[in-house]
């Protein structure tokens, strides 16, 4: 053992079970609180202007965090370590650019209440995934099989009682139904085969810091290009997000507040799987919709069936996460992870034991001292000065929020950012 391990604070005893399922619930409460900053955009700029907004904050926030948590000597590391992960974090950041886009195309043509359970249902691929390749709930009984699959089941139900409940008062868009339909269903293909890449680098033990510091290249490149395609070349594509400009601060925090709750799922699908951390984190429309009806009052003229829809959807959704957080694998099941994990090691000729460490949340490198560089300060400076540029040329907007409500809930996102943060910290050191 090193000096610094030696010499570091004892690490907490809590379960990985446990704080995987902290860490899903969490990454729902940001996941859905990141939607908040784009409802003070006026009406005028396209969905995907708006996608293109939070994509560029998600940018700033995938290097800014793992290197004021990490650095960028632990980062670079952990990627000389495991090069051949690089090209599946690129892989991820591409399925989710796209997956996104698709979304968009979804929503304007058949509406919310349509599309969202349509894509919702990548709870369910991720978990046909993570049983079909990485052996989760292999090994398991039949009562956590019911706990985990009936879970997912519930918590995609309660969101499709949920989008049907919060849309009674605007009906979809008309028209071209099989196209969004389409679109939909291949935003839920696309997010489902995204945690693919997840698991794989995790079973192979690369930190999730790392992962998502290349994941951005993936999901930038891809949705610029997707941008040059929809707007039909540079110069017009430049000249939106010119005029976009007093607006541009709302989805930039969107999307680095997104990249906060997806970190907190990146953990999840570490330490309990994307059988069963994906689910709980796609209880974020529980968190969105508290957002809408407390703080941006969306659902005031909503009738007394509407309430009765929320309410039982909701519950739906709760009993579905208690189910799976309940469902903590069993030895046997435990087996089946390791057989996983061990044909990535032949595979890509790693060293068993020090994955085995890192996927027990003991990464040796996560004791290790990683001296600070002098760029890492330019890059805070750099996030920083954007994050000002944006907000000193935004503009007010005339759209009705209540303060008591939205100061409770901001104080309900922060909370878990500490709590399960400092979680993380005494359990894994953020490996």
């Amino acid at each position: 053992m090193s000096d610094n391990a030696a010499t570091a604070p004892a690490r907490s005893t809590i379960s990985l079970h446990k704080l995987g399922v902290f860490c899903g619930l969490s990454a729902a409460v940001w996941l859905g609180s990141a939607e908040a900053p784009t409802k003070l955009v006026n009406e005028g700029f396209s969905p995907f202007l708006i996608s293109m907004g939070m994509v560029m904050g998600a940018f700033v926030a995938r290097w800014t965090v793992p290197t004021l948590l990490k650095g960028t000597g632990f980062l670079f590391s952990d990627l000389r370590e495991k090069p051949h992960l690089i090209v599946w974090a690129l892989l991820a950041g591409t399925l989710w650019a796209v997956g996104n886009t698709l979304t968009i195309f979804g929503v304007r043509n058949v509406g919310l209440a349509i599309a969202f359970p349509l894509w919702n249902v990548n709870s369910l691929v991720g978990l046909a995934w993570g049983c079909l390749l990485f052996r989760e709930l292999h090994g398991s009984s039949a009562k956590n099989w019911a706990k985990v699959v009936g879970g997912a089941l519930a918590i995609v139900f309660g969101a499709a009682v949920l989008a049907v409940a919060t849309t009674q008062q605007n009906a979809g868009a008309p028209g071209k139904a099989a196209t969004g339909i389409l679109a939909a269903v291949g935003a839920g293909a696309m997010f489902g085969t995204m945690y693919i890449p997840y698991r794989k680098a995790y079973i192979s033990g690369m930190n999730p810091l790392s992962f998502v510091t290349i994941f951005t290249f993936g999901e930038l490149g891809t949705i610029l290009t997707l941008g040059l395609i929809f707007y039909h070349g540079a110069h017009p594509m430049i000249a939106e997000l010119h005029r976009a400009r007093p607006m541009l601060f709302w989805p930039f925090v969107g999307g680095f507040c997104w990249v906060i709750g997806d970190l907190f799922q990146q953990y999840a699908a570490k330490y309990i799987g994307i059988g069963r951390g994906i689910p709980l984190s796609n209880t974020n429309q529980l968190w969105g919709l508290a957002w809408g009806a407390l703080v941006f009052g969306e659902f005031a003229g909503l009738g007394a069936g509407g309430r009765l829809l929320i309410l039982g959807g909701s519950c739906i959704m709760i009993a579905g996460a208690v189910a799976i957080s309940m469902a903590e694998p069993p030895p046997s099941e435990m087996e089946n992870w390791r057989a996983a994990m061990h044909r990535e090691c032949d595979r890509y000729e790693l060293d068993k034991e020090n994955v085995a460490a890192v996927v027990a949340g003991d990464d040796p490198l996560a004791d290790q001292k990683h001296p600070r560089r002098w760029w890492e300060v330019l890059i805070m400076l750099a996030a920083a000065g954007i994050f000002l540029w944006l907000a000193l040329g935004t503009t007010a907007q005339r759209i009705y929020v209540n303060l008591p409500w939205m100061m409770v809930l901001i104080i309900g996102t922060i909370v878990p950012l500490f709590w399960c943060g400092a979680l993380l910290w005494r359990r894994t050191r953020f490996s």
